[in-house]
C-alpha cells in the first residue's frame, strides 16, 4: 500500500497542470458543451412527448 502511494506520488509529479488561463477556457468549454447538450435533449424530448400525444 505505501509503494502505491509513493508511486502515486511519484506520477503525480509528472502531470502537466494546466494554467489559470488555459482551465478558464477548459471551465467554459465544458460548461457551455453541458447546457448545449441538456438543452437539445430537453428539446428532443419535448418532441417526442409532443408526438406521442398526438397518437
Amino acid at each position: 500500500m505505501i509503494k502505491f502511494f509513493k508511486d502515486v506520488s511519484r506520477e503525480m509529479q509528472k502531470v502537466s497542470w494546466p494554467k489559470g488561463n488555459e482551465l478558464s477556457k477548459y471551465t467554459v468549454i465544458v460548461i457551455l458543451t453541458v447546457l448545449f447538450v441538456s438543452i437539445f435533449f430537453t428539446v428532443i424530448d419535448l418532441g417526442i412527448t409532443q408526438i406521442l400525444e398526438l397518437l
